[in-house]
């Protein structure tokens, strides 16, 4: 009896060269289908993205405004501010226009500088930096407080014992008003103490008027630290009027 065995590799084809080159070009071909596949599909994935997208910014109310939030505030009430920003409610974060909410913000009399932004999802966040006192400007029998640039930005019923006073005309401008502002900045607690107010009739042109019945021609700002030496020094001989305008060469007087 004649007994027939069988070849796993033959009847599997893997000893067959044209079968394994079928193969191969059959997997070469699945990889090009799956290639140009990718790029359809990452294709529709991108279109639909980008549907979203525009339907989550523009039409959904997922991104609308919620809530403002106000930071900085203390003399200003968060009401004010809020008024002053108008910021539309229901309005998309997206289509908001912060340029022109943080200009009218700005606008307050009492803000020195403003950022707004989102705050994702829902949000509005306005952070203000309010100005500071310096003196109080007394204009017209009003007092109003100044700050470091000479902008006016509150008003007083009653002058603060604790801030120093500039008496002012009518159209003095900010300048000068600064200026002023400077002067004071740069007196030493000690000469300070001495100053009942500071007058300022224009650019360069600012006088102390001290406690006594004196008055320091301070002239403008600058050498403000030098000056402030020289007038300590000539305090100790009374006087009636300091000149300290130029520094290097002070004049008192006695009339």
């Amino acid at each position: 009896m004649i007994t027939l065995t069988r070849n796993p590799r033959t009847e599997s084809g893997r000893g067959d060269p044209e079968i394994r080159s079928r193969r191969r070009f059959a997997r070469r071909q699945w990889l090009r289908r799956w290639l140009v596949w990718r790029y359809v599909i990452a294709s529709v994935l991108l279109v639909v993205t980008t549907i979203a997208g525009i339907w989550l910014a523009f039409v959904s109310s997922v991104l609308t405004v919620k809530h403002v939030d106000v930071q900085g505030e203390s003399q200003l009430t968060r009401q004010q501010v809020l008024a002053a920003a108008d910021v539309p409610a229901g309005a998309h974060l997206t289509q908001l226009d912060l340029v022109a909410i943080r200009t009218r913000v700005a606008g307050l009399a009492a803000v020195k500088r403003v950022d707004v932004s989102r705050d994702w999802p829902d949000g509005v966040l306005i952070r203000v930096t309010e100005r500071r006192e310096v003196a109080v400007v007394q204009i017209g029998g009003r007092f109003q407080a100044m700050d470091a640039d000479g902008v006016l930005f509150r008003r007083y019923a009653r002058p603060p014992a604790t801030l120093p006073r500039v008496v002012a005309g009518a159209r003095i401008g900010s300048d000068a008003l600064a200026e002023a502002g400077r002067v004071i900045a740069s007196l030493p607690s000690d000469l300070a103490s001495r100053v009942d107010h500071v007058s300022v009739s224009g650019v360069d042109r600012v006088r102390l008027s001290l406690r006594d019945g004196a008055t320091v021609i301070w002239g403008s700002d600058a050498q403000s630290a030098l000056k402030a030496q020289v007038l300590v020094t000539l305090l100790a001989h009374p006087a009636r009027t300091y000149d300290v305008s130029i520094p290097g060469q002070p004049v008192t007087s006695t009339r």
